[in-house]
């Protein structure tokens, strides 16, 4: 069990992290042991646009509003320029549950949510909306007016990781972060469903009115399905930078949208997809 921080024990205080767990360690190889671990926090939040529901998700516990607006922005639900109110709704459920169901207000200005098929899991983005095309029809490209460079690739997986607490104390978490230009994380966010640590990152910039991004770039930890790059381009991000690989409709979709898209970055080097890296 790693040894947490001051700042790692006021997010275990905050919930975010349980940290007595029982875990069986091998120990010496001869006498297993029973230690306690860290483990991440996963629990529902509905979400909810002027009362109608647009999502129940997975998440860990922290920055919800953010979350609640970003994925209403990567769905297209807000745009830039509402002014919106977020709170917590107090039902019999959340009552029980504290703080698991949060609404958007936008007096009726937001768009009407497709109805979502059940519940959004950690790990899904767009499941139960009607189709790619729709997701994407409403999208302008991107016109991005700064270049992405190879030294600022190089360096983002160091610099994004010295903020992930939660990785660091768990293992259990993705994470994702805007970048400026030069490669200086401007906001950060862990989760245990990668997409929902995107709509963080958006749902933040959102409400420090840095909607649309199209000065900054998105790095995510984990792989470039379609859903990230989705949410790039509802987001206004230039580029995406990924950790993993990209799927093949994320690749398209980044060169519909006007993105430089680059995944399996390394300390050997990197893969672009779309648009281009400058040396």
């Amino acid at each position: 069990m790693a040894r947490a921080s001051r700042s790692q024990k006021l997010i275990i205080r905050r919930h975010r992290v349980d940290p007595r767990v029982p875990a069986t360690s091998p120990g010496d190889g001869i006498r297993p042991r029973r230690v306690p671990d860290h483990v991440i926090v996963e629990e529902p939040m509905e979400i909810r646009l002027d009362g109608l529901p647009v999502a129940t998700t997975m998440r860990t516990p922290g920055h919800d509003f953010e979350l609640a607006v970003g994925l209403c922005v990567s769905e297209g639900l807000i745009s830039a320029d509402m002014p919106v109110g977020i709170r917590y709704c107090a039902t019999e459920s959340a009552a029980k549950s504290e703080f698991n169901v949060v609404t958007v207000d936008t007096a009726g200005r937001g768009r009407r949510p497709h109805e979502r098929l059940g519940t959004v899991s950690s790990s899904c983005g767009v499941c139960g909306t009607d189709s790619i095309d729709r997701l994407t029809a409403r999208l302008r490209p991107v016109r991005s007016d700064w270049d992405l460079r190879a030294e600022v690739v190089h360096s983002l997986g160091d610099r994004i990781r010295a903020a992930q607490e939660l990785f660091s104390l768990t293992g259990g978490v993705h994470g994702a972060g805007a970048f400026d230009p030069g490669g200086e994380p401007v906001v950060v966010r862990e989760d245990i469903g990668r997409h929902n640590a995107v709509d963080k990152v958006v749902g933040r910039l959102f409400l420090d009115r840095r909607i649309p991004a199209t000065g900054l770039g998105l790095f995510v930890s984990g792989r470039a399905s379609f859903e990230m790059v989705q949410k790039a381009w509802a987001a206004g991000f230039g580029a995406v930078v990924a950790v993993s690989a990209p799927s093949s409709l994320a690749v398209e979709t980044a060169r519909r949208g006007g993105i430089t898209l680059v995944g399996f970055i390394r300390d050997d080097g990197f893969n672009v997809y779309a648009g281009e890296v400058l040396p």
